[in-house]
């Protein structure tokens, strides 16, 4: 059966990044770094690492090979958290050593990379065929950096 993967280009910290995203998420592991024994567009043999590795039980690749493009807002990784100690732990070891908060739950980590930690009720809520529940935990939710899922329930209830 085919499989898709996401694969994602590095100046030079790939084999780090899948490090410390292994060391943050569970069933996490790096797999295999490999450097390019042939000389490439991106440098000469050896400098270009290929790194294999799995974020809870899903498989990733990165690579390491000079600067092309930045990352960007246009690919993101959200994880859904059930509880709101998911949602912090997730959120401090991702922003650590460098990492940048924005709006709505969004954060860019040490490399770049952006990341949606959400709570995995809240698709359903803004999808609420009672638009006006909806539309309060939407409301909450672009007033937040960091989400709050109590905060959040509490708006969606119209308690907040």
């Amino acid at each position: 059966m085919p499989t898709i993967a996401p694969f994602l280009w590095y100046s030079n910290q790939a084999e780090e990044a899948a490090r410390f995203y292994a060391s943050i998420f569970p069933d996490s592991r790096v797999n295999s770094v490999v450097e390019m024994p042939s000389e490439s567009p991106a440098g000469p043999a050896g400098s270009v690492k290929v790194v294999d590795f799995v974020l809870l039980g899903r498989p990733f690749h990165a690579m390491s090979a000079g600067p092309l493009d930045p990352f960007n807002h246009a690919v993101s990784f959200v994880v859904h958290c059930d509880t709101q100690e998911e949602i912090d732990r997730y959120w401090d070891a991702l922003m650590a050593d460098g990492g940048s908060a924005e709006e709505c739950g969004w954060l860019k980590d040490r490399y770049g990379l952006c990341w949606q930690i959400t709570p995995a009720a809240l698709p359903g809520m803004m999808a609420d065929p009672d638009r006006a529940k909806a539309k309060r935990a939407t409301d909450a939710m672009l007033t937040m950096v960091k989400l709050d899922i109590a905060k959040l329930q509490a708006a969606y209830d119209g308690k907040g």
